[in-house]
């Protein structure tokens, strides 16, 4: 029957209920490339292609995975059974630096610094087209797409407030490789904020951008290249940088190629 329907005294409604599925995560040993780790955190540069965490119809291979077989319990436990440690998430085709928590003490610390929008985190990435401005704010809100419930949208009312500053690195024929540094943390912000300004990120199937791979299969080339914040315990600034993916390099050097031609 239709969820509007009406009910009437003496009316019978029979549910069908489903048995709960039982959540648990299955440790996974999958390389993990850990930049740095102490008795509070774990810094990770996550390849492209790694969901973070276990979800409806994605349950192995993730990056929770991989940590459960490597630290096994020693990660916090606040997220729940499917996401232990998990203090922040990038996209699944978005590669690079994350911040895990092995105690809930440093969980909670590093969950305030991110509700105040007191972390660094500075992504580079190649857009579509030939970005016009050297560097510039991008300030609106996001929230979930009004009909399509997989995507973000800068809203014209309601939302979030989400801002993200750019420069523009280098410009070809019809790419453009830039930086990006985030004040907010909303989902697919950088994502929706390209595609919005009329760049959208290059591969990048959802919002514009995936056309061309270059080479290198379909996702956005973007990656999470430096992330600073103070230590939870220690309060002292820590900063960590990655260098530029392979996946990357070999799209910028398709990018190039074909403009030679």
């Amino acid at each position: 029957k239709k969820a509007g329907l009406s009910l009437k005294k003496g009316r019978i409604v029979t549910v069908l209920m489903e048995e709960p599925e039982l959540l648990t995560v299955e440790p996974q040993d999958i390389p993990v490339n850990v930049v740095y780790e102490d008795e509070d955190i774990i810094i990770v540069d996550k390849p492209r292609g790694m969901t973070v965490h276990p979800a409806p119809g994605n349950r192995d291979r993730t990056l929770v995975n991989a940590l459960m077989f490597k630290y096994k319990d020693k990660l916090s436990d606040i997220n729940g059974v499917l996401r232990p440690g998990i203090v922040h998430r990038i996209d699944k085709d978005t590669s690079g630096l994350l911040v895990v928590a092995r105690n809930n003490a440093a969980h909670q610390n590093l969950a305030k610094l991110f509700k105040v929008h007191d972390i660094k985190r500075e992504y580079i990435g190649i857009c579509k087209g030939v970005l016009p401005a050297d560097k510039g704010v991008i300030k609106t809100n996001i929230g979930r797409h009004p009909t399509d419930r997989k995507k973000m949208a800068v809203l014209a009312s309601g939302g979030k407030e989400a801002v993200t500053r750019f420069r523009a690195v280098e410009r070809f024929d019809s790419f453009t490789v830039f930086e990006a540094e985030l004040e907010t943390g909303r989902t697919h912000q950088i994502r929706v904020h390209m595609a919005y300004i009329g760049h959208p990120i290059a591969g990048d199937p959802v919002y514009g951008g995936g056309k061309d791979n270059l080479n290198i299969g379909p996702g956005q080339i973007l990656h999470a290249k430096t992330l600073g914040f103070a230590h939870p315990r220690t309060g002292k600034y820590m900063e960590f940088h990655t260098d530029m993916p392979e996946y990357f390099k070999i799209a910028l050097e398709t990018i190039k190629e074909r403009q030679k031609g």
